[in-house]
């Protein structure tokens, strides 16, 4: 990349805090020791150092879409607010060009006891506009903005989703070089979502650069081209934002896992224990094995899956998805679909322990990393146990280790015509309604299928059929 190229540029950035354990610590930190470095000692410290980011660097291109995911306190915001200047790095570098609008805070900028128009002139002129400039954009502000006769009361009385829209509605209109979102726009209402995400898109192409942080790993995909994966303020992983997604669902995963494995050791101790003072141990309750989200067999027996070679999959392993299949209504392979065609898809899975409480699904996403639809035998499980239809409960069938076994699922083709991603899962269920869920087997990219039309037939746009008819 020239040096002519790049909207952002961090180097090496790294913000340090100084925790004290009391009041009096921080007064002697500031005196004792620039008294003892006069007198030649080495100077005490009173207090511990937290480093929130540490060793950050990367580059983002004019006009790139750029997400930032990670736990909350992985140092998503700390970045954030070092790049627009907010607060000062403790090491590194961070270089901007251009106009910053940044979405960091709700209402930041913003003087509670002002009302909103005056907010609106306030934040607008803070940003660089004159007063002349927001006249001539004051309409349209209110109008995306849309809160009614409450633009005239103190911004003291609005809810935060009405905050975000007079935020997000100033932001926008200064015409940014570089628009920086965090998080803001989950606190609106879907209609608002979807006009800042048109907004946004509009950015986008007139040439905008735009750095994105949301927990919706939809909207990431969406959205951006590139992403960093943040934990504990140092980077995990860096690339195309479907490979640092994938990451992070691992991540994810891992910890979860370690959280439940470490709820169960307590329960694994006291067994013996109790065992050996001659009592009966009981199953537990369905509270307990919900809490748990899991059965100790599995944990104990089964062979994770997290560190395997297969870098598309992860899991706590125990039962496996070995080859997922894309078929006709003839049963024949087949990986191109028209509207009306029957879709088949085969999971052949293994057990590698006895259990029970599983649950085979799939997710469909679209060529753009859109997910489509998801759906699994515990879907089928649930309209069985609520009556909507008769059949039995995969839920309930006995695996037994080494058992070979495979799911059909099957719907009629409504899709648009795209390239198609299968991913394939199965999950140990503790409650058949989705409620307590261990995932066993993640596998991405498990098969691929093409939809197609047969324009002088049969012919919709969009990304699904809605059967929808003309009457006159």
């Amino acid at each position: 990349m020239s040096s002519d190229d790049y909207s952002i540029r961090v180097n090496g950035l790294g913000k340090c805090y100084e925790i004290y354990a009391t009041p009096r610590d921080r007064l002697k930190q500031f005196i004792i020791p620039p008294i003892q470095r006069l007198v030649g000692y080495e100077p005490s410290s009173y207090c511990r150092e937290y480093w929130a980011l540490e060793n950050i660097s990367f580059d983002i291109r004019k006009g790139e879409a750029f997400g930032i995911v990670g736990r909350n306190g992985s140092g998503k915001s700390t970045l954030l607010q070092l790049i627009t200047g907010t607060i000062a790095p403790t090491v590194g570098t961070v270089e901007t060009r251009g106009r910053v609008a940044a979405l960091l805070e709700l209402g930041s900028g913003f003087n509670p006891e002002f009302t909103g128009r005056d907010n609106v002139y306030l934040n607008a002129m803070l940003l660089g506009m004159t007063h002349a400039e927001v006249d001539e954009r004051f309409d349209k502000i209110a109008a995306f903005a849309d809160i009614g006769d409450y633009l005239d009361q103190p911004v003291k009385t609005y809810s935060s989703g009405m905050l975000v829209r007079l935020a997000f509605a100033v932001q926008v209109q200064i015409e940014p070089d570089i628009l920086i979102v965090d998080e803001a726009l989950a606190v609106g209402d879907a209609l608002f979502q979807k006009r800042c995400f048109g907004r946004i898109e509009k950015l986008l192409s007139d040439g905008v650069t735009l750095l994105f942080v949301s927990h919706d790993q939809e909207s990431v995909r969406t959205l951006t081209n590139r992403a960093i994966l943040l934990k504990g303020g140092r980077e995990v992983t860096m690339g195309s934002a479907s490979q640092v997604l994938l990451d992070y669902r691992k991540l994810l995963h891992q910890e979860e896992s370690a959280y439940f494995a470490k709820l169960m050791q307590p329960a694994a101790e006291k067994t013996p224990a109790a065992a050996s003072r001659g009592e009966t141990s009981k199953a537990p309750q369905e509270s307990e094995v919900a809490e748990l989200q899991g059965n100790s067999q599995s944990v104990t027996e089964a062979p994770a899956l997290a560190g395997r070679a297969d870098q598309m999959s992860f899991g706590d392993g125990g039962v496996e998805v070995l080859a997922v299949g894309t078929f006709g209504a003839d049963d024949e392979p087949c990986a191109v679909f028209y509207p009306g065609d029957v879709i088949r898809i085969r999971v052949d899975c293994i057990s590698r322990i006895d259990t029970d409480c599983i649950n085979v699904g799939v997710r469909i996403r679209s060529r753009e990393g859109i997910k489509i639809y998801s759906w699994g035998t515990l879907n089928q499980d649930m309209q069985v146990l609520s009556g909507l239809r008769e059949g039995d409960l995969f839920w309930k069938r006995q695996l037994k280790a080494g058992e070979k076994f495979h799911v059909w699922l099957e719907c009629d083709c409504s899709l648009g015509s795209n390239l198609y991603e299968i991913q394939a899962s199965i999950s140990y269920e503790a409650k058949p309604d989705y409620s307590a869920q261990r995932i066993l087997h993640w596998k991405d990219e498990a098969a691929f299928f093409q939809t197609l039309m047969r324009q002088d037939e049969y012919f919709f746009g969009g990304i699904t059929d809605l059967h929808m008819a003309a009457r006159w």
